[in-house]
Order: C-alpha cells, then sequence, then structure tokens
C-alpha cells in the first residue's frame, strides 16, 4: 500500500459533471436539487477504506437529513486489482449496509476530472456546485484510533447552517488509485 496524500483541489472549484453506473449497471446522474454533494473516492480493500466504511451509513444519514446528496465512486483498475470490481461493490456495500449510491468510474475519466488521487478522497460541493471541503474524515488512522468522521461531519453541519467553510482542512490520506497503466 503507497499512502498518498489527497490533492487539494482549490475551493470554490465547480463539480465536474459526470455521470456513472452503479455497480449494479443502473445509470446515476447527479441531482441539481440537492443542498449539496458530498463525493467520496472509495474501493473495497484498502485499509483506509476499510477504516472508515462503518461510519459512512451514518455520515449518508446526516447528509440527507441536510438535503446533501452523497455519492461514492470506486475508480480502480479492476483488471489489477479485482477485488473493486463491480461484484465485489455489490458484497461491499451490503457488509456495510451502504444505501447510497455506489459507483464504477471504469474508464477513469470522472477520478481524473475531480483529480482525485487516493481512497478515501473526499470532496464537499454546495448548492451551487462550488468545492467547500476537501479533505480528511478525521484524525483517526488504520493504526491509530476510530474512525469518527469529526472533520467531514464538521463541514457537512457547516454547510447545512450556512457557515463558512472549515478553515483548517487537512489532506487525506489513503492507498493511491489504481490507475490503469
Amino acid at each position: 500500500m503507497t499512502k498518498t496524500p489527497s490533492s487539494m483541489v482549490e475551493l470554490k472549484t465547480q463539480m465536474p459533471e459526470f455521470t456513472l453506473d452503479d455497480a449494479e449497471g443502473n445509470l446515476f446522474v447527479p441531482s441539481a436539487e440537492s443542498e449539496g454533494t458530498l463525493v467520496i473516492f472509495i474501493c473495497n480493500h484498502c485499509p483506509f477504506v476499510v477504516h472508515v466504511a462503518a461510519i459512512l451509513e451514518k455520515i449518508h444519514q446526516l447528509c440527507s437529513s441536510h438535503g446533501i446528496q452523497m455519492i461514492a465512486i470506486n475508480s480502480n483498475d479492476i483488471t489489477s486489482y479485482p477485488d473493486d470490481s463491480p461484484e465485489h461493490m455489490i458484497e461491499t456495500a451490503a457488509t456495510y449496509s451502504w444505501t447510497f449510491p455506489y459507483l464504477f468510474d471504469a474508464d477513469q475519466d470522472v477520478a481524473k476530472a475531480f483529480n482525485a488521487t487516493c481512497t478515501p478522497d473526499i470532496f464537499l460541493y454546495d448548492k451551487q456546485g462550488k468545492l467547500y471541503y476537501r479533505g480528511q474524515f478525521d484524525d483517526s488512522r488504520p493504526s491509530k484510533g476510530t474512525a469518527d468522521g469529526a472533520d467531514v461531519i464538521h463541514a457537512i453541519e457547516n454547510l447545512a447552517n450556512d457557515e463558512p467553510s472549515p478553515t483548517n482542512q487537512t489532506p487525506s490520506i489513503g492507498c493511491n488509485i489504481k490507475w490503469k497503466m
């Protein structure tokens, strides 16, 4: 595993437009009617994602309570990393009782458009599609502490309450996205 930080895209950057299929082949188009959008690049096998996997549904429920849509995207190369295949995505979502869309970026164009670099890589956009938060879930890591999502929860609550974006945004650390060769 290569520890890779998020790229920390400039705040207020416009969210890229995209459509993707979920793991079952259903087309997903982000809603323009939401109060914001949380996009998280994840995969099935990364220890950093496994570390936060159990709290993702809690974060989804918080987002839903504020009218914010939450989307997870897997952009890993499944030829080299078959554990990240759509079939395994369905199993992973069931294991953790995820109810948010878990999408597959087969050609990796969406990850490139977002400038995603690691799993997990987190992007929270406001109602106008402007980047409001990017960074870590919290300061725990697989080798240290229990994930509670404090940083991303704080950002979601600030956005929902029309407060300024958090000033202390620490890069996420995770496994690098497994790019196609």
